[in-house]
Formats: structure tokens, sequence, C-alpha cells
């Protein structure tokens, strides 16, 4: 049995092709992903897949603790295979998700009277690829409204 049918077994779920295809397709290439993207990519070796096991196989992997589910704004939720503590920054530009390592407490500017358990902490900014552009450049991430 794989590393994730052991993990998923000892949660009380079952190891089931399609969350081991779900499984691969965020360790594949760990780009923060939405449920959309992995169902695109997932395709690509199990075509009879569907966007609701998408939906099953993602939610099923975060409850056991395989990955973690990011909300960023109002956007769509994104899944991420890293489960070590860290932060993500968000290009408000290109719309990219990046790890980043976790700032420390003192960092923070806490006391001990504060005892940090977990840290959800995202940065927007520009990547480095988008820093330069001008914000008309961006892919239209930055809303606007005509008067």
């Amino acid at each position: 049995m794989t590393r994730i049918g052991q993990h998923l077994s000892s949660c009380g779920l079952r190891s089931t092709p399609q969350r081991q295809r779900v499984y691969a397709v965020l360790i594949e290439n760990r780009d923060h992903p939405t449920a959309e993207e992995v169902f695109l990519r997932a395709r690509r070796k199990m075509p009879g897949i569907s966007l609701a096991t998408i939906y099953n196989c993602l939610e099923a992997l975060v409850r056991s603790g395989l990955v973690r589910q990011l909300t960023l704004d109002r956007g769509a939720a994104r899944f991420c295979p890293n489960m070590q503590e860290h932060c993500h920054f968000y290009c408000d530009c290109c719309g990219k998700v990046f790890d980043m390592p976790v700032p420390t407490t003192s960092d923070l500017g806490l006391n001990d009277a504060f005892k940090v358990e977990r840290i959800d902490l995202t940065l927007h900014g520009r990547c480095p690829d988008c820093h330069l552009r001008p914000a008309s450049q961006c892919a239209g991430q930055t809303l606007t409204f005509n008067q």
C-alpha cells in the first residue's frame, strides 16, 4: 500500500484511485490549484473523473490532514500539499501563490504571554515576475469600477 493509502486508512478513509490521482496532481506541481484546475489536470490521466469526485477527494484529503485548503480573499479555494508550517504570498497581479517561511513570534512582536499554536498568514503584493509591471498590465486580478 502507498504512503497516501496508509495515511488515509489510518484516518478511517478508503484509498481510491481517484484520491490517489488527485493527491498526485497536487504533488506534481505545487502551485496551489483550485478544484477546477485539479479537475482539468486529473482528467489527463483519468478521463472519466467528474468535478464532483474531485471535490469529494479534496475534502477527504483535507480532512485526513494530507492537504490544506486556502481561501484567499473571495476567490476560489486553493489546495496546498505542503503540511509543514508555512505562510503564503499571493501575487495580486498574476494570481500565483507561493509558499513562504513562517515568521518567528519575535518577528510578530508578541510577548511571552501569547502562545502561538498555528500561523495562518497570507502576504499580498507582486511576485518577482510582476513587480516591475504597471498595474494596467496585470492579469485582471485587481477590480476596477467605471463611474
